[in-house]
Parts: C-alpha cells; sequence; structure tokens
C-alpha cells in the first residue's frame, strides 16, 4: 500500500523507467503500465539476475524494489544511481530494510514493512520520503483522481501530520507496541550492524550448505548479488524429473518432521526453496535445518 501510494501521488510529472527482477517488482510495473498509463518503460531481468542499474536514465523517475523477495537477488549498493539525478527514485525496500545498508542520499521513495527482518505484524506500510520527494508532491498534481487513504498534500502543501502520527484511519496500536517493541530489540543487538551481522550468518550457513553440495545452488547467478534474507534455492541434480512437484515433496517433508515451515519457492519463482534468513531467525536454527534438508531431497530422489 505505501509503494502504491507513492506512485499514485509522484508519478507521472516526467516519464517513468520501471524495473523488476522478481514478482513483486513486476506488479509494480502492471499497475503503472496498465493502471496509471504514463509514459513509462519496462526494464526487466529474468530471476536469478539483477537488471543493469548503470543503464538507465536518472532523468527520468525509476522505481524498483532493493532486495526481490521471490528471486533472492538484491543491490549490493547504490553506486549506480547519480547524486545529481532529475528524476526520482522510489525503492520498495520491504525485505531489504534493517538487513542492509540503505544509501539514504539515493533514495528519494523508501517503503518497508515491519513484517520482514524485524518480524513484526503485517498490512502495515512505511513511508520514507526524502525533501526532492516532498517538492515533488508540492508542486505536481497527478492527472487522476486520487483516493483519499492516497492523499498527502493538502492546498498544495505535504499533510505532515501524516508523518507525526496524525493518522487518516486509526491503525492497531497493539501492532504500533510490537513495533516499538522490535525497535527495543534491534536496539539490544546492536542496531542496524547487529541485524545486519545476524542476517549475513544465516545467509552464509545456507550459502556454505550448498557450495559443498552438487545438488542444489543459489538462484541468484552473481554471489554479489545474493540475498541475505529471502534466500532462494534450485535443485540441480539431473535425475530430477519434475522440478516443481520435487521442490514441494522436499518442502512437504521438512514441514512433516518440523524442522521448516513455508520454505517453498513462491508461486511465481521458478521451483525450488525459499528459506528466509532475516534477523529474528537464530543461526543454529539454519544450521540444524540444513541436515533435513539433505535427508529430504535424498528421500524424494530414492522415489523418484
Amino acid at each position: 500500500g505505501a509503494f502504491e501510494m507513492a506512485m499514485w501521488s509522484l508519478l507521472g510529472e516526467r516519464p517513468a523507467q520501471m524495473v523488476a527482477w522478481e514478482s513483486f517488482g513486476a506488479g509494480w510495473v502492471s499497475d503503472v503500465v496498465k493502471q496509471l498509463t504514463i509514459d513509462a518503460s519496462e526494464h526487466i531481468a529474468p530471476y536469478g539476475e539483477i537488471f543493469d542499474m548503470t543503464t538507465l536514465n536518472y532523468d527520468h523517475d525509476v522505481c524498483f524494489t532493493w532486495n526481490g523477495t521471490t528471486s533472492g537477488v538484491c543491490m549490493r549498493d547504490g553506486s549506480a544511481i547519480p547524486a545529481d539525478r532529475a528524476g526520482l527514485t522510489l525503492c520498495d525496500a520491504t525485505s531489504a530494510a534493517f538487513a542492509v545498508d540503505l544509501p539514504w542520499d539515493k533514495l528519494d521513495v523508501t517503503t518497508f514493512s515491519w513484517q520482514k527482518v524485524l518480524g513484526g505484524e503485517a498490512a502495515h506500510g512505511v513511508l520514507i520520503l526524502s525533501p526532492r520527494a516532498v517538492e515533488r508532491l508540492e508542486t505536481y498534481t497527478p492527472a487522476w483522481p486520487m483516493p483519499k487513504i492516497f492523499r498527502l498534500t493538502k492546498g498544495g502543501k505535504l499533510i505532515e501530520g501524516i508523518f507525526r502520527g496524525e493518522t487518516i484511519n486509526t491503525p492497531s496500536m497493539l501492532c504500533v507496541e510490537d513495533y516499538l517493541f522490535a525497535l527495543d530489540w534491534a536496539e539490544s543487538l546492536g542496531g542496524l550492524a547487529g541485524l545486519m551481522a545476524r542476517a549475513q550468518a544465516n545467509a552464509a550457513a545456507v550459502w556454505d550448505f550448498c557450495d559443498s553440495r552438487d545438488w542444489i545452488e543459489n538462484l541468484a547467478q552473481d554471489p554479489a548479488t545474493r540475498s541475505v534474507t529471502s534466500v532462494c534455492l534450485k535443485f540441480t541434480d539431473p535425475r530430477i524429473q519434475d522440478p516443481a512437484g520435487f521442490a514441494k515433496a522436499v518442502a512437504k517433508r521438512l514441514e512433516a518432521e518440523g524442522a521448516a515451515l513455508d520454505v517453498g519457492a513462491y508461486r511465481d519463482a521458478p521451483a525450488g526453496l525459499r528459506i528466509w534468513c532475516g534477523a529474528t531467525v537464530e543461526t543454529a536454527d539454519v544450521l540444524a535445518m540444513l541436515p533435513w534438508l539433505e535427508w529430504a531431497y535424498r528421500c524424494e530422489l530414492d522415489a523418484e
């Protein structure tokens, strides 16, 4: 919702470049091209790859996800984004915030959810605006009607109260308290650095497992762009006849044994597994799960 609000409120002032390398990013592309119908171009990379951000025109607005939640591919840094850009950068950082060091000077609009790395309640999106994004809001009026829930300005000025807690609709105070608790927990671990270290350790445990075996590997083709939160894997054993069925069967065995829950690939992604390695996960639990993954693989292979 937060990213949708940003697109509806800010895009259309100049051409937009819609960038995607997984399903959620592809959803933003579809919404802009089919719903807003503005001057927009599509820049798509297949699962496991990332689009070359250096080839984009940053005098246009650029929309992208930082971390591909369903592809396990993540931007390595913001070096491709020029400091003197004329357009705005709109970044969906849902599964990256609190797990990677985001370059805030390169991001004009950033959205994330309490749900992911902090393990909070779902359905709450957070919107962060740069001064340049605020300037766009106050100087540009979209050509389309704006739903009340999306309105960020009144009389040509930013409704600053929205960012001070003067909500349009009252959110669950229990969810807000849960978020505050999660932030206290994060501080107790050393803040952002501590959260990043936990995610990196979790992901590294899975990567090391894959590196020592010839039947499974990371979906991300370039190690430099591997996600540390949503680690996506694919089976590479040529004896597997039905990759999708095989991966689902492995995930089902893991769940039945209580070793791992919901580790199947996202429905729009290539067949495989997706293991959440965010900061709320203990590395010891990841290490305990991995022998079960090998067991499930061998059981299903015997059943082929």
